[in-house]
C-alpha cells in the first residue's frame, strides 16, 4: 500500500512539474499579468475602492472572497490538526 502511495505521488508531482514548463519565466515584465493585470490594479484600484494601500484594495476587494475562503481553509485545516494531535481524557 505504501508502494502505491509513492508511486501516485511521484507521478502527481511529475505531471505537476511538466505543467510548469509553460509558465512564463520568473520576473518576466512581458509575461500577461505583467502587461495586462498589474497596470490595470495600479491605474485604477485607489479610485475604484478607495483604499490607500494597493495591496490592501487587491486583497480586500479585488479578491475578497477568495481571501475569505483561504482563511476558512486555513482555519478547517488547523482544527483538524488540533483534533488529530490532541489527547483523549482518561
Amino acid at each position: 500500500m505504501k508502494n502505491l502511495a509513492l508511486l501516485a505521488t511521484l507521478v502527481t508531482g511529475a505531471i505537476l512539474l511538466y505543467g510548469t514548463k509553460d509558465f512564463a519565466p520568473w520576473g518576466d515584465p512581458g509575461s500577461p499579468a505583467a502587461t495586462h493585470l498589474s497596470p490595470y490594479y495600479i491605474e485604477n484600484a485607489v479610485e475604484q475602492t478607495h483604499v490607500p494601500n494597493l495591496v490592501t484594495a487587491v486583497l480586500g476587494d479585488y479578491r475578497g472572497y477568495d481571501t475569505m475562503f483561504e482563511t476558512v481553509v486555513i482555519y478547517c485545516a488547523g482544527m483538524a490538526v488540533v483534533s488529530v494531535l490532541r489527547r483523549p481524557k482518561r
